[in-house]
């Protein structure tokens, strides 16, 4: 059971806020979260860069790398500007898994894309209570841009990085 603070936040409550970014698609791309933990005030953040990548891959790993973060069972408000995210984890994960990790295209089965980070999210989400929260990106959330600015940053110094 969680146990409340002063302020009556759960200490096992925690915001996780992610973003992706890509330079083409595919490209280099660029993942970033902050993770806010409001009973104590802190925040962490962290991103990271892939030189082949897509757009999908880096909302994925922003999340991925956000949860694995955590030391322990958390209640988590996922914070995402990405539709793939929202929904995948919401909507779409839930008839993949049953159906094999596939999907239905025009009738036929298909590999769901990004399986390899599907599953690993999924292993990730039964460690946590996780609820998504969706937001337009580039509309001026604080902490969805700090997110799209660590990430187009992380990608970028990745090429600069490269020309050297």
């Amino acid at each position: 059971m969680p146990t409340a603070t002063e302020n009556g936040l759960s200490r096992d409550f925690v915001r996780l806020y992610t973003d992706g970014a890509c330079s083409g698609n595919p490209g280099p791309g660029g993942w970033a979260y902050i993770l806010d933990h409001p009973a104590s005030g802190q925040a962490t953040q962290a991103s990271g860069a892939v030189p082949e990548t897509t757009n999908n891959r880096m909302e994925l790993m922003g999340v991925i790398e956000g949860l694995a973060s955590l030391k322990r069972s958390c209640e988590v408000e996922l914070v995402t500007d990405s539709q793939y995210v929202a929904k995948g984890i919401s909507e779409w994960m839930p008839n993949w898994k049953r159906q094999g990790w596939m999907r239905k295209e025009q009738g036929r089965p298909k590999p769901v894309m990004n399986v390899d980070l599907w599953k690993r999210l999924d292993e990730l989400l039964s460690q946590h209570r996780v609820k998504v929260t969706h937001v337009l990106g580039h509309r001026g959330h604080p902490e969805n841009e700090a997110c799209d600015r660590m990430a187009v940053a992380a990608y970028k110094e990745l090429i600069r990085e490269s020309k050297s």
